[in-house]
């Protein structure tokens, strides 16, 4: 490094202004320098240059926290709204490098806006104006609740211009200036302005810094309401030392769960964990449900009455996720009440941020079905790393399974027309909740569902099945019809096996439903000889065994003849008298075996639908025999 080079690191060190980066350029070309050496120094300055900006806009970055954290202390130890007020005018004024900055508040008795603060002000008239909802820049800001940025306001024509205002706006010089709205929920009720008397472009970064500075301004206005509201309970009670120490103690519990419910945030945790968090600070019951009363009956950010209950909603963006009831509490302070509806936001809060990360993980978990069903192709250690990072059993048998909802009853499929994609989008919500607590995947397909989960240890696919069927129709509050595959084993190192998998599950599903077994969940095996026509493996033997398994075992372990007995008697129209004259015994030996084939494979073994599948096992069974022999 030459010394030229290493004088840019001590104009660095000392940071020198931006002219005197070029200093060094020009001595040395008034030295004589080549081109190289002028080259390499105006390469240097240029690097210096960019470290300069990045380490200025740090120092800025670096200030502007530094004023928000310092605005956050000042409120944390509120003693005068106007101290705090003036105090974040002057830090906005500062940080955004403007020559005036200034507060207004709104006033809803006369329904227009007046100013509160001023930093940098001259002129009285400015300092004592008013305008009225929808006037000049201000009064648009306070109207629409929306940020307003001009580079000269008198040139601006999407103000409202006023004879009154902009004489207070001349007197003061301004011409660039900046409104942002103070709110507090959906109600405005002030404006944070930071003006320059010369023509300036407002960055957006700086238009976010004055909205967080309002933020701040409105928390502090709202606490001061607070305090106001807190300090008149506790001069009307004065003479009752007893009633001044309960409203001390409501304060400190109202900070106590303001602590607490910081913690919960912090630390993950849940709604019941905020409720049992608030039942402790109030001194009550608070529960959190689904289903509160009617919407006409609560308001988004309010707590509501109900006997001797109070109910706060829990609602965010006008969507009601459900609302705490306090239990019990008829005589509800304002401090506890502030606790209870704060307490409401922060649930809304903590499930919103809930389903934002359960919506992320099921869209996951359905990509990755899908292309184990569409693109069987696909790299098998690259399915497996991918399932592993959903915390997907990669290991265990798994089974595919087909789910919808079904509906009986007069109408059903004009409503279900009306509700479809409802419906689709309740039962992809509760498959893959049902899939991430079995680590499995679950995608929505074909108007319903497609599930591959994990078989537990002893557990069938049927089982599996009707455990799905159970668990879904619970969740919806309706029955889901789930039909299943057979097992398959490392269904991720075998991508092509998964989707002739799903299409047995549809046939068994489609099966449910023709036989009018709607809401249950069945695999091939529950389905008798249709499931062996539905099932992709044709599992002769185990429906053979499944059927008439238990006579044929008996028959080997005690040399009987109960098998050729049930063929003869079906061939004989269920007669015993022809059994016997087939058989060659007596019609009592025929009923005795009768009765022991009944005991072994059920009552209802003569039934229409159970002879038929017999009869069709039997010939299997007789089939497989001689190929034996």
């Amino acid at each position: 490094m030459t010394h030229e080079q290493a004088v840019y690191l001590e104009l660095l060190a000392r940071g020198a202004a931006t002219e005197a980066y070029d200093r060094p350029v020009l001595l040395a070309r008034a030295s004589g320098a080549g081109p190289e050496e002028l080259a390499e120094l105006e390469q240097a300055k240029q690097l210096a240059l960019r470290v300069r900006a990045e380490l200025e806009g740090r120092r800025r970055r670096e200030a502007e926290l530094s004023a928000l954290f310092e605005t956050a202390h000042d409120l944390a130890g509120l003693r005068d709204l106007d101290d705090v007020l003036r105090a974040i005018v002057q830090r906005a004024r500062s940080l955004l490098g403007t020559e005036v900055a200034y507060l207004s508040l709104n006033d809803p008795a006369q329904g227009d806006t007046y100013m509160r603060v001023t930093e940098g002000s001259v002129s009285a008239r400015f300092q004592q104006v008013r305008l009225g909802m929808g006037e000049g820049l201000g009064g648009l800001v306070a109207q629409t609740a929306r940020p307003y940025v001009t580079e000269d306001y008198f040139r601006d024509e999407r103000f409202q211009h006023t004879e009154s205002i902009d004489s207070a706006v001349g007197d003061e010089g301004l011409v660039a200036i900046l409104g942002v709205p103070l709110t507090l929920g959906s109600q405005v009720i002030g404006v944070l302005f930071a003006a320059d008397r010369r023509a300036r472009v407002f960055e957006r970064e700086q238009v976010a810094l004055l909205g967080s500075f309002a933020a701040h301004a409105a928390v502090a206005i709202d606490t001061a309401h607070l305090l106001a509201e807190t300090r008149s309970a506790l001069t009307e009670l004065e003479r009752a030392n007893g009633i001044i120490r309960e409203h001390s103690g409501v304060i400190e519990r109202a900070s106590e769960v303001h602590d607490r419910l910081t913690e919960l945030v912090l630390r993950g945790g849940g709604v019941h964990d905020v409720a049992a968090a608030v039942s402790e600070v109030l001194g009550g019951t608070v529960e959190f449900t689904e289903q509160p009363p009617g919407p006409g009956r609560i308001a988004e950010g309010h707590a509501t009455r109900d006997g001797d209950d109070w109910i706060a909603a829990v609602a965010a963006g006008g969507e009601t996720f459900g609302a705490l009831v306090l239990r019990a509490r008829p005589d509800l302070d304002p401090v506890d009440l502030r606790t209870l509806e704060r307490a409401a936001l922060v649930t809304s809060l903590l499930l919103l941020a809930r389903r934002s990360a359960g919506e992320a993980e099921q869209r996951v978990r359905g990509e990755l079905l899908d292309d184990l069903l569409d693109a069987p192709d696909r790299d098998p250690r690259l399915l497996r790393e991918r399932a592993a990072r959903l915390r997907a059993d990669t290991d265990a048998p798994h089974v595919v399974l087909a789910a919808r909802i079904d509906r009986a009853g007069a109408g059903a499929e004009v409503e279900a027309a009306g509700r479809e994609g409802a419906d689709r989008q309740r039962l992809r919500s509760a498959a893959s909740h049902l899939a991430a607590t079995r680590h499995g995947l679950a995608s929505a397909r074909d108007g319903g569902t497609v599930l591959l989960l994990p078989l537990g240890p002893g557990e069938s696919a049927a089982e599996l099945a009707r455990t799905a069927a159970k668990q879904l129709g619970t969740a919806l509050h309706e029955p889901v019809t789930v039909g299943a595959s057979a097992p398959l084993t490392e269904p991720l190192a075998h991508p092509e096996r998964v989707a002739p998998a799903y299409d047995e599950a549809r046939r068994c599903l489609d099966a449910l439903r023709l036989l009018h077994r709607q809401g249950q969940g069945a695999a091939a095996e529950d389905l008798g000889f249709l499931g062996l026509l539905l099932a992709d493996t044709r599992d002769i033997e185990g429906f053979v065994d499944r059927t008439i398994g238990q006579v044929v075992a008996y028959d080997r372990r005690r040399g009987t003849d109960l098998v050729r007995t049930m063929d003869a008697y079906f061939a004989c129209g269920m007669s015993p008298a022809r059994t016997k004259d087939e058989l060659h015994v007596h019609v009592n030996t025929v009923a005795q075996r009768i009765e022991r084939i009944g005991r072994l494979l059920g009552p209802d073994w003569q039934s229409p639908a159970r002879a038929l599948e017999i009869q069709l096992a039997l010939r299997l069974h007789a089939l497989a025999e001689a190929v034996v022999r």
